[in-house]
């Protein structure tokens, strides 16, 4: 196939580039340094939360949230409810660590988790914990899940890797409402520092302990008066104390490298969110009547490829082969149905729910980066549009 419409265009310029080859060649540290501090800071001001750990993927991120959750014993019942639409590694950390993980199925709105499901969930099986899913950049119910988690108290963990830059309609951003959320700075997502990810947190308690998992398990990422505390509490001397592991941690550290472009990439996440938004918009406008799609209400999407439902599989087949014949890219809504793929069915029943399937049988992807045109995103509705249903 040649392809003349990627679903996604690195965000990484040239001017980029050559920023990142000069720093270079100044010989920095390429490891985790001040860069990977500062790079924090930024993000943490950028979407409002008090703290933000930088780790190597948006996967790690989450494998960082359930573990600081299951090490500071928020789920002592081990029941965990996760989505059936959104990515593998949204679920696989319940998994390894030996939670009780429920599928639930997705809302016919915003494709996030179905709240009504959730609720029927909570009384029957009264979960410690849910991870949701900011499907594509649509921001996900926020009034209802905040009344939800009030009502029954579990800790709620939000998985924004596809989602940079989305808020809802009063102004809050996505990555604020869970009690720790994730993104992810992959090539195709919103921002990219080639690989990377990030935790949002508010909670000093979780966020002491996300930096000790992050590194092996040792303090020495923590303020100087915490990291005191601790070694005189375990009665650890000056020499031994960098190399001391309180925890079975991790090694998902980034690098510095990467935060050095991390930095630069902060600086354009309003004009990336801004044209994505823009383009979502307008796909929406064109494909309305012809597929199906996302509601989102008064929020702002910020999505990573626009997502459409085609009328049956077979009319998924043949807007795919069209897409194919004009050189525009496409591939499966997220990984459709999550709780039909042998990670799950080889330990759990399959699971079948009727938003999630139609998403797992005649969801298609649509390009969308922030230099798209117009014209462009005209093309590729027409060709959608001319595939009778």
């Amino acid at each position: 196939m040649n392809i003349k419409y990627p679903l996604a265009k690195e965000t990484i310029n040239e001017e980029d580039i050559n920023a990142l080859c000069e720093w270079l060649k100044s010989y920095p540290r390429l490891t985790k340094g001040e860069l990977t501090l500062q790079v924090e800071k930024d993000w943490a001001e950028y979407i409002g939360t008090d703290y933000a750990v930088f780790n190597n993927s948006g996967s790690s991120a989450n494998l960082l949230m359930v573990a600081t959750a299951v090490e500071c014993g928020l789920i002592p019942n081990k029941k965990i409810v996760v989505p059936s639409v959104g990515w593998v590694t949204t679920i696989s950390p319940a998994m390894q660590l030996g939670l009780e993980p429920i599928m639930c199925g997705a809302d016919p709105e915003t494709f996030g988790i179905d709240l009504d499901e959730l609720e029927d969930i909570c009384e029957r099986e009264r979960p410690d914990a849910v991870i949701f899913v900011q499907v594509l950049g649509v921001p996900h119910h926020k009034e209802r899940l905040l009344q939800l988690k009030e009502k029954y108290g579990f800790l709620l963990l939000e998985d924004a890797c596809a989602a940079l830059g989305a808020s809802y309609a009063d102004g809050t951003m996505v990555g604020t409402i869970g009690d720790m959320a994730s993104f992810s700075f992959y090539f195709g997502h919103q921002l990219s520092t080639i690989e990377g990810g990030m935790v949002n947190v508010n909670d000093k308690k979780l966020y002491d302990m996300l930096l000790m998992l992050r590194s092996h398990g040792w303090a020495k990422d923590l303020d100087k008066e915490t990291y005191s505390d601790m070694m005189d509490k375990y009665g650890i001397d000056d020499f031994h104390s960098p190399f001391t592991f309180f925890v079975a941690g991790y090694n998902l550290r980034s690098t510095d490298l990467q935060a050095f472009l991390g930095i630069r990439q902060i600086k354009k996440a309003e004009w990336a969110s801004t044209q994505r938004n823009k383009n979502h918009l307008l796909y929406a406008e064109k494909l309305k009547g012809y597929v199906e799609f996302q509601d989102w209400g008064e929020n702002n999407p910020v999505s990573i490829s626009f997502g459409a439902i085609a009328d049956s599989t077979e009319h998924r087949r043949e807007i795919v082969s069209r897409l194919v014949e004009q050189g525009i890219e496409t591939r499966i809504y997220s990984a459709g149905n999550l709780g039909r793929h042998p990670f799950w069915t080889d330990s759990y029943d399959e699971y079948r729910e009727e938003q999630s399937d139609k998403i797992h049988s005649r969801g298609f992807f649509l390009p969308n980066y922030p230099e798209l045109t117009e014209q462009e995103i005209n093309f590729i509705c027409n060709v959608v549009k001319g595939v009778s249903i």
